[in-house]
């Protein structure tokens, strides 16, 4: 039996998480099928009853997918709750290159991924330098106030 990975979270605006998540991971919004304008209209196609979509749902994309093909799919499920508590799992983004690579040269790689990531609405939580261990790393939320790390 074939088996696929999805990511499901729990979010608010998942449009915002969308664009988000896709700049962040070097993703992109995942195209409705062959043959449909919108997901919705997809999900119409297939038989889901109107009355279990909610308004807007499917209009826009509400995943996203790694276009060479090899990460899973994250779906961004609009939920009534907001987030209330650490969430118990976490992206790490590993872009310092590993401990072969100098700990100047990863710190700086992070940051620039920081910058980046705050420019598009992720808020810095802490900065962990640890030089004498030869870790850095910050650790981040995104809009909705997910926590992940870049490291």
């Amino acid at each position: 039996m074939e088996m696929t990975v999805q990511l499901t979270i729990d979010c608010s605006d998942p449009q915002a998480m969308v664009a988000f998540w896709a700049g962040a991971l070097g993703y992109v919004p995942e195209p409705p099928p062959s043959g449909h304008t919108t997901w919705r209209a997809y999900w119409a196609a297939t038989g889901v009853p109107e009355e279990e979509l909610p308004a807007g749902a499917g209009d826009v994309a509400e995943s996203i997918v790694d276009p060479a093909g090899h990460g899973p799919r994250v779906w961004f499920q609009r939920v009534p709750e907001p987030k209330t508590a650490k969430n118990r799992w976490h992206f790490d983004l590993k872009v310092g290159g590993g401990r072969d690579v100098p700990l100047d040269v990863r710190a700086q790689r992070v940051r620039s991924t920081v910058e980046r990531l705050v420019e598009a609405g992720a808020t810095v939580l802490r900065i962990k330098d640890e030089p004498d261990t030869g870790f850095y790393a910050t650790a981040m939320q995104d809009p909705e106030g997910n926590e992940f790390d870049v490291v």
